[in-house]
């Protein structure tokens, strides 16, 4: 989705703040693939790596929503996304801290 808004940005600020938008999401992708493969151990540690890295996204999204460099159903459709990834990485994090307590109830 990014890549299709991208394109409209004038060119200047596509290839400062929408370049590091787009870095941004592979950072996440990338640190989110690194904690899935990591040791139990460790993992809490690259999941709150991948929540700082969405954080800085969410920060970067809304300054370039504020320059107006994207519409606001643009921001608000990738909002909505990036805040469901916020509510899969939060679960993900509060598993691990409560292994023996499980989503579901019977």
């Amino acid at each position: 989705m990014w890549l299709r808004i991208n394109h409209n940005i004038p060119k200047n600020q596509r290839y400062t703040i929408g370049a590091r938008i787009e870095n941004k999401f592979l950072d996440l992708l990338e640190v989110s693939y690194i904690a899935y493969f990591t040791a139990k151990e460790s993992k809490a540690e690259k999941i709150s790596s991948c929540i700082l890295t969405l954080d800085t996204l969410k920060f970067l999204m809304c300054t370039a929503w504020e320059a107006a460099l994207i519409s606001h159903k643009q921001y608000e459709e990738i909002a909505k996304k990036l805040d469901g990834i916020g509510k899969i990485l939060g679960g993900w994090r509060k598993s691990l801290e409560n292994p023996d307590k499980k989503n579901y109830t019977l």
